[in-house]
């Protein structure tokens, strides 16, 4: 989405973010060339490169790229074929490196101690603060790979309604979009480890993470207020330059992007193709919207949830994805199941048939990656399934090696 444009009314448009590794052809190891990725297409160490729909970027480290829709579309529809060819276009040239992309939120078995590089060229400045106030070579800042889906607002209204609603889906979403169970060679205890890492790689900061699951607020002012300026307060003395003093460095699941009028989801893995990228964003936007529109009473209800009992949702979901019980009945009252016990998986299934009955009724393209998560489980179950418990490296190339090729092909992950 373009810093600086019109603000959009709520549901006019989406920009979507993937985030993708590049790996060695061969080995699968990272490999750090998404500058030479980038100088390919402009013939300099851009930061940036226009490709019309969609563009690409940096990210903090070097061995990852960011493809994106570069203005709010409210053609959700043609998104999908685009990000595919755009990921064949990238396997095409980094055929000339020996490399290629790999899906999933986290690479299963990258040392960052020892392959973590920083992006050295524009903005260097940036992510060396970055270096000096946070341990980058971890998982939680150098392996992770996500989709981002920013949703517009225009007015305080908007927001406060947008906002109130993604936090109430926020806690739900690694039942369906967990992709990360592997890391450091082996099983994590997390289908969602990649959210995990990232909800402890700013500990000496409590104020940027918070629970991961953003406070309650009801206008932009008192965002501001609550929840950016702790931020600013605590690093401040460690950031006299002021150069991370700005909306992003907030690391909640969801957070408040002003300079561009939307608010921006962070709780997704990436998948293993596009086209299941964009069926989940499919199925979020859905519910988001089903919830904004619930109504004032509906939405005094929603803000006066706590967070404490969002967040435990959220750390139970990472761990163990679609098995995880919820058993808090207030919380699935309004997300509108009637029962006071579920699964993630019943409670996913019930949501995307609620959504066919109504005017946000997904297109038949996205329901079908999504029957393949509620079949067979989000893609960290299907991985875990793929190893058999047979964590070898060798292993767990084989299985690596598939997911680039279903990233490539577009086509889902389902063991046999």
């Amino acid at each position: 989405m373009i810093d600086g444009a019109p603000a959009l009314a709520a549901f006019m448009g989406c920009g979507i973010e993937l985030e993708y590794m590049i790996v060695e052809r061969g080995s699968l190891s990272p490999l750090p060339i998404a500058d030479q990725l980038l100088r390919s297409a402009t013939d300099t160490y851009a930061n940036d490169v226009d490709r019309g729909l969609l563009g690409w970027s940096n990210e903090l480290v070097m061995h990852v790229i960011e493809i994106k829709n570069q203005q709010p579309t409210a053609d959700f529809e043609s998104l999908p074929a685009a990000f595919q060819a755009e990921v064949k276009y990238i396997n095409r040239i980094l055929e000339l490196f020996d490399a290629r992309l790999m899906p999933t939120a986290m690479h299963p078995w990258m040392d960052p101690r020892r392959q973590t590089r920083l992006w050295p060229h524009g903005n260097a400045d940036l992510y060396e603060a970055y270096g000096r106030l946070f341990d980058c070579n971890t998982h939680g800042w150098a392996n992770l790979q996500s989709m981002h889906v920013n949703l517009p607002f225009a007015g305080d209204g908007e927001f406060a309604r947008l906002h109130a609603a993604i936090r109430l889906m926020l806690p739900i979403l690694p039942a369906l979009a967990a992709s990360s169970p592997i890391a450091d060679g082996g099983v994590t205890g997390f289908a969602d480890f990649r959210m995990e890492a990232y909800r402890t790689n700013a500990q000496a900061f409590p104020s940027i993470a918070g629970q991961v699951v953003p406070e309650t607020v009801t206008s932009r002012a008192e965002y501001r207020r609550s929840i950016l300026a702790p931020m600013y307060r605590d690093i401040a003395g460690f950031d006299p330059q002021r150069i991370l003093q700005h909306e992003w460095l907030n690391s909640r699941g969801a957070i408040a992007r002003f300079d561009r009028s939307a608010i921006e989801i962070r709780v997704i893995d990436t998948q293993e193709c596009p086209q299941a990228d964009l069926a989940i964003a499919a199925a979020v936007i859905a519910l988001v919207k089903s919830l904004y529109d619930a109504g004032p009473d509906a939405l005094a209800a929603q803000q006066a949830i706590g967070t404490d009992r969002l967040a435990a949702v959220l750390f139970a979901c990472t761990r163990t994805a679609e098995q995880t019980v919820i058993d808090d009945a207030g919380y699935l009252k309004l997300l509108g199941f009637q029962g006071s016990r579920c699964t993630a998986r019943e409670l996913w299934r019930h949501l995307i048939e609620q959504m066919q009955s109504g005017e946000r009724r997904l297109a038949a393209a996205r329901l079908k990656p999504l029957q393949v998560m509620l079949d067979h489980g989000p893609l960290a179950r299907r991985i875990l399934r793929a190893t058999g418990g047979d964590y070898s490296r060798a292993h767990l190339a084989g299985i690596y090696r598939r997911l680039c090729e279903c990233l490539h092909q577009g086509r889902m992950f389902v063991p046999a």
